[in-house]
């Protein structure tokens, strides 16, 4: 970054918002001396004229000598880090570069950031030697979820007498993504079938059979116990055999964000917390090896890496987590009234787990989530009464009437429901709804058939 005077008219602009940025200090002494010119003229006081002058040259002067002053200096931001959790901090390091062959004044660094991260920070940076560098941080927090811009950074510079100030900004923008906090959950199994990756995995074997008769090449790293040596003496080239391929089982986390289902606003909403439940059960079976995929109630479908729109295979689930945390950073509440595109998204079925966060729910809303878990090889709904919300915990004793009817429909449906008060522990609900599971399966085993 540099300034200074250029053509005709670029200094003649350059010295009005120079005079712009005269202080109080400055537009006083400017005054004072026009005063005293004028009183010395009327007056006749030719010692009176001098102050006056000396008074009213003083401040133009400075602000002159602080335009042409001519700094050429380089100015980076890195945040650390650029994706935090809501509520906890992140630190923001700038860097000042002094790339000319002379020193620096005095300089006033300034960085424009959101209200919602905090004041606006300020540092004053000494005499910067030519070729010299200055470094300063700051910190910033956010309650609320959401992606918020930083800067531009911005250089204030004063002359020694404080007549004049003048600001002179960056071009560069950074970003801060807030997600919303993730809770670490127990390791319980939701459902009767061994998923994800692990001891009850699932292989197929690639393409050919046991024979593997239509392997591939050999590459640097593959183990010398893969090669297929009958087909290197036919081929002159050493050839291996497939790897099996791993069958991921599949996740599908939905979040109802209808607007008429929930109540309420800010950080303790029943919307923030299912938002964040979804994050913490999107990262959850990512961890335990599914692919996953977030699904909202309006049919939005995150990630869409493969063709099913599921997460990719494993070296892809940092990415994916990733995209699906700057998704729900910045998801509102949606224009929708029902499930019914959620449904339509499901209905070639083969979904695996399916895992819901919902609202209040009526009993066609009711009516459409049972129909959704007939695709899906086991449900889980963790249901959020929002009336119950905007009240004191230990004003609501348990749900309403309405909300057992909708939990006692999506269990006789096969759903795995979970009625989730004001405040409650995602961990605590997750481990309620896996004994939910297993007394469901052992009273259907009882009666003669097995749950699902």
């Amino acid at each position: 970054m540099s300034w200074g005077t250029g053509g005709t008219e670029e200094e003649k602009g350059g010295l009005r918002t120079a005079l712009a940025g005269l202080t109080t200090r400055g537009r006083s002494f400017l005054a004072a001396g026009v005063a005293a010119v004028i009183c010395a003229y009327v007056l006749g006081q030719s010692d009176l004229l001098r102050v006056g002058l000396l008074l009213a040259a003083l401040p133009l002067v400075c602000a002159t000598v602080l335009y042409r002053t001519r700094y050429r200096v380089a100015g980076s931001r890195r945040l650390s880090p650029a994706r935090v959790p809501s509520g906890s901090e992140a630190r923001v390091h700038l860097r000042m570069d002094n790339v000319s062959r002379l020193p620096t004044g005095l300089l006033m660094l300034q960085d424009r950031v959101p209200y919602v991260l905090g004041p606006r920070p300020r540092f004053v940076l000494d005499r910067v030697e030519a070729g010299g560098r200055r470094e300063v941080s700051y910190r910033v927090r956010s309650d609320l979820r959401g992606r918020y811009p930083l800067g531009p950074l911005q250089l204030r510079l004063t002359d020694p007498f404080g007549m004049c100030e003048l600001t002179r900004s960056f071009s560069a923008y950074d970003t801060l993504t807030v997600i919303p906090r993730v809770e670490t959950l127990p390791p319980v199994r939701l459902t009767g079938e061994a998923k994800g990756y692990g001891e009850g995995r699932q292989r197929s074997l690639a393409l050919a059979g046991e024979d593997d008769i239509i392997p591939r090449g050999y590459r640097y790293g593959d183990d010398l116990r893969r090669v297929h040596w009958r087909l290197t003496a036919r081929y002159g080239e050493l050839m291996v055999r497939r790897e099996e391929q791993p069958q991921r089982s599949r996740c599908t986390v939905l979040l109802d964000a209808r607007g008429t289902a929930y109540e309420g606003a800010g950080p303790d909403s029943a919307f923030e917390w299912a938002v964040s439940g979804t994050a913490s059960a999107l990262v959850h079976m990512l961890e335990r090896g599914f692919s996953v995929r977030l699904l909202t109630d309006d049919g939005s479908s995150v990630p869409g890496e493969g063709a099913d729109g599921f997460a990719g295979a494993s070296q892809q689930s940092a990415d994916a987590a990733g995209l699906m945390m700057d998704t729900l950073a910045v998801i509102d509440h949606s224009d929708g009234t029902g499930l019914s595109r959620a449904y339509d998204v499901l209905r070639s079925g083969n979904e695996g787990l399916l895992i819901a966060f919902l609202g209040d729910l009526d009993e066609e809303q009711a009516t459409v989530l049972a129909k959704m878990r007939q695709r899906s090889g086991g449900a889980v709904a963790f249901l959020l009464e929002s009336e119950s919300w905007l009240r004191e915990p230990t004003d609501v004793p348990g749900p309403s009437g309405s909300s057992v009817d909708r939990l006692r429909m999506l269990r006789e449906a096969g759903w795995t429901a979970v009625s989730v008060p004001r405040g409650a522990d995602l961990a605590d609900l997750w481990r309620t709804a896996d004994r939910q599971r297993t007394d469901a399966a052992s009273t259907g085993s009882t009666a003669g058939g097995g749950v699902r």
